[in-house]
Formats: structure tokens, sequence, C-alpha cells
């Protein structure tokens, strides 16, 4: 990838070495780090080199005209920025031709945030966010830019948030040679770059093949794992703590038409209680705990990792698959399940090219 703003950018770390050296780099340290757990091969997920992002975010910065503007790899205030080949060919097209029309309409007053989420495919949402509240007349603006340029349009201020078409996109994902959609909400949380999405999914569904019983998700999001992993098992219960989350992996259900999963709204915290019935909660009311066989636990938490109990809870599976978006924690929670369980897999998922970080997927099997 080639870009005017290397090396004065905060986004891109490793700006000077190339995409190979990046990846040799990466994957040495990895290796390195897990050593005392694993000595095995690692799959390796490698990204696209450039337009890889389906979703980003840039501050609007004003001077003489607005511009994007990202932090300094200095951290000396903002670089401000005309393109960015991070993003993918849709987003990368779209971005002069946002802020020309923004300038025309005289749209910029107070705006401080443009965020962007679109799919391969290319339909987009762009998030406008404000420090002034938003009228009628920002809205017939808006809703002139949603038409010009075929985009969904979002206002966003303080306690405001007005919709100018959709706040939503319907991805289309492969994962091990079958085709899923997917709707994406804006300002919640997905997988940043598609193409190692893909990759890591299938990975994971393959670590499943020929398994038995039914499976149990645990931060399940809006459904990414858990849809697929349903043409695995007889049945998945999956938990997230997110409302708009679990609203999403419903109606991403629908859309796969998949009919053996339950989506259930609660912390895995909470969820440890309802499966050894210290409490009891209405939201579990339609799911009969009694009916799964749960043998294979998958768990894909935040940067934090497991928690104590979380680590507990997970001994009472035969089979343990984790992604992990933190390989520290990654690996302090794989010792500290050392005892019951071996390591038998790892993998290495480059979602974030030109920086320092690593996804990580681990394969554990308790121990005989």
């Amino acid at each position: 990838m080639n870009c005017e703003y290397f090396g004065v950018c905060g986004s891109c770390k490793l700006y000077d070495l190339s995409y190979e050296e990046q990846l040799s780099e990466k994957l040495g340290h990895v290796k390195e780090l897990f050593s005392p757990v694993y000595q095995g091969s690692f799959d390796l997920a490698r990204s696209k080199e450039e337009h890889y992002r389906a979703r980003s975010e840039f501050k609007i910065w004003h001077t003489d005209k607005i511009s994007y503007a990202m932090n300094r790899l200095d951290k000396q205030g903002v670089v401000m920025i005309d393109a960015c080949p991070m993003v993918n060919e849709h987003i990368a097209a779209l971005m002069p031709k946002l802020l020309a029309k923004i300038s025309e309409k005289e749209m910029g007053k107070k705006l401080f945030n443009a965020d962007f989420l679109s799919t391969s495919q290319g339909e987009i949402v762009v998030s406008l966010i404000y420090h002034r509240q938003l009228d009628e007349r920002w809205s017939e603006l808006a809703k002139e830019l949603s038409e010009e340029l075929k985009i969904h349009v979002i206002g966003r201020s303080r306690k405001q948030k007005v919709i100018i078409g959709q706040d939503y996109v319907t991805e289309t994902l492969n994962f091990d040679g079958r085709a899923y959609q997917f709707k994406q909400v804006e300002n919640s949380f997905t997988q940043p770059n598609p193409h190692v999405n893909e990759q890591m999914v299938s990975w994971a569904l393959q670590q499943t093949k020929g398994s038995s019983g039914d499976l149990l998700e645990l931060y399940c999001g809006s459904g990414n794992f858990t849809i697929p992993f349903a043409t695995v098992f007889d049945k998945v219960l999956a938990t997230e703590i997110s409302k708009s989350s679990i609203d999403a992996a419903k109606e991403n259900m629908r859309l796969n038409d998949t009919h053996n999963i339950a989506f259930v709204r609660m912390s895995s915290e909470e969820f440890t209680q309802a499966l050894d019935g210290e409490r009891e909660f209405r939201r579990m009311k339609e799911v009969d705990l009694s009916k799964y066989a749960l043998k294979t636990l998958f768990v894909d938490p935040p940067r934090s990792g497991l928690d104590d109990r979380s680590r507990e809870f997970c001994r009472r599976f035969e089979h343990l698959i984790y992604i992990s978006c933190n390989p520290e924690t990654l690996k302090r929670d794989l010792e500290a399940l050392g005892d019951d369980y071996e390591v038998t897999q790892m993998a290495a998922f480059d979602q974030f090219p030109y920086t320092q970080h690593l996804e990580m997927g681990a394969v554990l099997k308790k121990r005989v």
C-alpha cells in the first residue's frame, strides 16, 4: 500500500515495512509469546494490502475549508488528509464527493466527525456527527445528499439521531464456501476487515467439523460466528449483553433462514447463574436448558479477556474455541486453563495491516 501520509498519520505504525515483513515480524512475536503454552504451527489469515477496511471514522477539521483529519503519529495534533488507501474502494470514492457536497450545501457548521460503514457491494451509511442540534433544514439537505450520492445518512448530535434512509447495511459474506447475509447497524460493532473476517469464521468452522451435541457461544454480538455455527451443531445457544446486537442477531437469523439458534440477552455471569439454577431470568423463559447437550464452548470476549468466573465456567466443556483481539490476555487465559486443557491449534488473523495488532484463535481440548 502506498500512502502519502505514511510516517505522519498515526493510523499506520509499520509503514516502513513491506506487507510480508510486517506479517513475519508480527507472527514471530506471537510465536514467542505463546511458546510456553503452544509449540505447533499457526494458521495465518492474510489481509488485502490496501482497501481492506469497510468501517472507518475520520475527524472533520475546519480551516478555510473542511477536511478529513487523523491524529498524528507523533501525537502532536492532527494531519489533514484528502484520501485514505485503508478504506475499501467504495468509501475511498465517496470521501471527496461527500466533502464537496457538504460544503456546497453548507452542512458543515459544527460538524466534527464522519463515520463510514460499507458493504463489499457498495451500500454505505455515513454518520455525520455535530456539536449542534439538527433542525428541519438539515434534514432537507441531508435527504438531497442521500439521493445525490446514493447513500444512507445519519445525523447525530447530543441526544439526537436523525435517520435519512436507514441506519444499517446488509453485507454478504462467504464462510467455508457458503454465502451469508448480515444486517450491520451503524454505531454498533462489526468486523472492520471483511476479507479477514471471512477467513476467521471459516477457520473457526473448520475447527468444529465432526463435533457432536450443542454449542454455547458467549459474547455473540450480532451473530457473525453464531449463524455459520448453526450449520454444524444440532442447536446453538448464544448470549450477548447488548440489546441492539441481540436484535440484529435475531434479524440475521431470519435473513439466513436459520432456526436452531436461541439468542439470549445476558452477561456470561448471568448465564452461569441461570445454568446453575442460582437465579431465574425472564429473558430465559423460552429456553429449556435441560434440552441442550452443551459440549463445545465458543468465546470471543472483549480485550480484557475472560474474568475469573468465566474461566472456571470454561472448564465444564470438552472443547473450547477462543477468538481474541488481545494476545496478552489470551495468553493469560490459556495459561490459567492449562492444567485442564491442551491447546491443539492456533491461528493469527491480520485484521489491521500496518499496525502491530494481530487477532488470535485457539482451540482447546480437555485433557484425558
